[in-house]
């Protein structure tokens, strides 16, 4: 298989990406094909959906090896579960599916046709191998049990952003990395109050401390991928 698109937003690392696909709706991306994959025949028809699946590359884990065990960090990072039983990037094939909505569809000079969504999980240039889309008939089973995912949708933190330090973000972003931060973008298994995290997005780096459930920003920087630390 070969990539046929990529995406573009504003994760420059994998820390603080959703740990699902459309819980964050206020993260808006575009979806860039590859100069072969720009004949607008193949798009015909698409903008009659109003969401699609993306199958894409877990890139930044194409050398690990997999396991048939695993930790899933929402459960602490000490319960192991069966690899094909979570959403873990360490498979045997490093293939993700998203569910994202399709906001629309534009046609651009040097692009060709891009794709404008919200709600991705994917990290800033991730690899998309396909495009197909989301059909509510098949797709949708509101009866579906969802083991320890479902039972973790609705785990919160209390965000604490100074008002003069989210000024520094542009005014598009801020409704956007609120939502982030509340999603708990920490590893499960970090609980240390002393620690200090760096949350990369866009051109920011976003330091903030967690205690308990509460979540307080206490700095907000120019991003510098060479040093970020998290």
């Amino acid at each position: 298989m070969k990539a046929i698109a990529h995406i573009e937003n504003d994760f420059p690392t994998k820390f603080g990406i959703p740990r699902q696909s459309g819980r964050i709706s206020e993260l808006k991306a575009k979806i860039v094909f590859e100069p072969e994959f720009r004949n607008p025949d193949a798009f015909r028809g698409l903008e009659e959906y109003s969401h699609i699946w993306l199958i894409w590359e877990f890139s930044e884990n194409v050398s690990k090896e997999w396991m048939p065990l695993v930790r899933p960090p929402r459960l602490g990072g000490n319960v192991k579960k069966g690899v094909f039983a979570t959403r873990s990037p360490i498979r045997p094939n490093p293939l993700g599916l998203s569910c994202v909505k399709l906001d629309r569809i534009a046609v651009q000079k040097e692009l060709g046709t891009v794709l404008y969504v919200s709600g991705a999980d994917l990290m800033d240039g991730t690899p998309i191998f396909d495009v197909k889309p989301y059909v509510p008939y098949s797709d949708c089973h509101p009866e579906a049990s969802g083991s320890f995912p479902e039972k973790m949708k609705d785990h919160k933190l209390q965000v604490e952003f100074p008002q003069e330090l989210l000024m520094k973000l542009p005014e598009k972003d801020r409704k956007a990395v609120l939502k982030v931060l509340a999603d708990d973008p920490r590893p499960g298994y970090q609980h240390d109050v002393n620690k200090r995290y760096g949350m990369p997005f866009g051109k920011k780096d976003i330091h903030f401390t967690v205690e308990g459930n509460t979540l307080k920003v206490f700095d907000v920087t120019e991003f510098e991928k060479n040093t970020c630390k998290f």
